[in-house]
């Protein structure tokens, strides 16, 4: 293959990789099922005629208040989370110990040993037996953390599930495309009736074993995060 086809297969290379990033970074990201907007049950087409208008399935009340009540009716959850954690440890420990035997005596003379000849380390003449032994540890540690977090805006969910003590359970994403990336919030929990607002709307503080989820994905979002050799020298598999 001659070089100016290879220019060409490189710049066609090249050229596929830069649309792909640059797709990449203004798509949508995939659908959590988890997070899935729930849907009310379609009529039975197969039910007998009553001769009435109305039906009870399709049923709208004109004179009560429009709160969520069935599966699939529409909740705004106010974000208004705010966290702030700090912890502080601090540890000082000292340790010491001295042990010592005075040479004992015998008939009121000191005992002496005369060491043999063949040490040659150690002085032959007028040795004792007497002994000493000290030792000195300490530690000192001092740890500090804090954490802050803030999040804030809103969501419109669905209504997943009517629980038997008339609680709703609610769950649904939402997913933007900017030019830069992509953002995606997500939210999941339980909700009592009498704390939802006027305006159809509750505080995400009032929503009970909340899940929610806040990220990006996009040019911004990897700038924010570390490379795959950087984390690993930062996790617990690295030795040292």
């Amino acid at each position: 293959m001659n070089r100016p086809a290879q220019v060409r297969i490189w710049n066609g290379v090249l050229l596929a990789l830069v649309t792909l990033l640059t797709a990449c970074n203004g798509s949508l990201p995939p659908r959590d099922p988890d997070y899935a907007s729930a849907r009310p049950a379609e009529p039975n087409p197969a039910a007998a005629p009553t001769g009435s208008i109305y039906q009870a399935s399709t049923s709208m009340t004109l004179f009560e208040d429009q709160r969520p009540r069935r599966v699939g009716d529409i909740l705004t959850v106010k974000l208004v989370e705010s966290t702030n954690a700090t912890k502080s440890a601090s540890t000082n420990t000292k340790k010491q110990n001295t042990v010592d035997i005075a040479n004992p005596s015998l008939f009121g003379t000191g005992v002496q040993w005369n060491a043999p000849a063949r040490s040659p380390f150690v002085n032959r003449n007028n040795l004792n037996l007497g002994a000493s032994l000290s030792s000195d540890q300490a530690f000192k540690g001092d740890a500090d953390s804090s954490q802050a977090n803030s999040l804030s805006g809103s969501i419109t969910v669905t209504v997943a599930e009517v629980l038997s003590n008339g609680n709703l359970a609610i769950r649904g994403e939402k997913l933007i495309a900017i030019n830069q990336g992509s953002e995606f919030v997500r939210l999941a929990g339980i909700v009592r009736p009498a704390d939802i607002q006027s305006d159809n709307s509750v505080l995400s503080t009032q929503v009970a074993d909340a899940r929610i989820s806040y990220g990006g994905k996009g040019a911004l979002a990897d700038s924010n995060e570390h490379g795959w050799l950087t984390r690993f020298f930062m996790s617990p598999w690295w030795p040292f």
